[in-house]
């Protein structure tokens, strides 16, 4: 029993930073699945962009069971500012982002992940669930025109978000560039085996496939040098008119 207690202390404290704006039933589900979270040594933070629906009314209740830690809502410049006001609000040596609409795929996925050593990592990611399949992510993390793991199955050291914050004038795809120059500075990239999250398809950047593909083009040239820049750009260069085409 001793040495059980003593593992449950060693575990790392991880943030789950909630992003929410006007998602009031998508904001219950995953708030619901965050409190079934396994795991002793976590905090959830929640940022609403000054909801005007019932979401208040639900972060105030989750608050008091004691389920969020703390939270704010006020305006916000989009989703990506309201994420690095998260980690800015976050304490933890980790932090994973899983904003309205999202659920971890197991009640003991941060159990499974940090009973581990990751003292050689800076960024942790895992599989995702789509369609009901697990969806592999690759083993090791490489330069790619798109990103290579969902944002919702990536655990990140929250001192590497706090000196590569998102850059807010990317709509939809800097997350893309923040793991990008994480890389290109030397970060230490770490796959897990398992399934973290299960995809929500009606999340924003597929919604707006067009637009995202438009903004990995603007990422791609300014992160990526050449010749592999022209590479990436000319992959995402044909899917993008696709989509224009389609209306998209």
């Amino acid at each position: 029993m001793q040495q059980a207690s003593k593992t449950e202390n060693n575990l790392p404290k991880v943030s789950i930073v909630t992003v929410t704006f006007n998602a009031g039933p998508l904001l219950e589900k995953t708030l619901g699945n965050l409190q079934m979270q396994d795991y002793p040594n976590k905090e959830i933070v929640v940022v609403d962009g000054k909801s005007t629906d019932d979401t208040i009314i639900t972060i105030k209740r989750y608050a008091h069971s004691g389920t969020i830690t703390t939270w704010v809502s006020e305006p916000d410049r989009g989703i990506y500012d309201a994420m690095n006001k998260g980690v800015g609000m976050a304490t933890g040596e980790w932090v994973i982002f899983m904003n309205a609409g999202d659920v971890f795929a197991a009640d003991d996925v941060l159990r499974r992940v940090f009973c581990q050593p990751l003292a050689d990592a800076d960024v942790v990611y895992g599989d995702v669930v789509k369609d009901g399949n697990v969806k592999k992510a690759p083993e090791s993390y490489y330069l790619y025109h798109r990103m290579i793991f969902c944002h919702q199955c990536v655990f990140t050291r929250r001192d590497s978000l706090i000196s590569t914050p998102f850059d807010i004038k990317h709509r939809l795809s800097a997350d893309f560039k923040s793991f990008i120059e994480l890389y290109q500075k030397g970060a230490r990239f770490r796959y897990v085996n398992l399934p973290i999250a299960i995809f929500d398809t009606g999340g924003v950047s597929n919604s707006h496939r067009s637009k995202g593909l438009r903004d990995n083009i603007s990422v791609v040239w300014e992160t990526i040098p050449m010749p592999q820049r022209l590479k990436f750009i000319m992959r995402l260069g044909v899917p993008y008119l696709m989509c224009r085409l389609r209306g998209k």
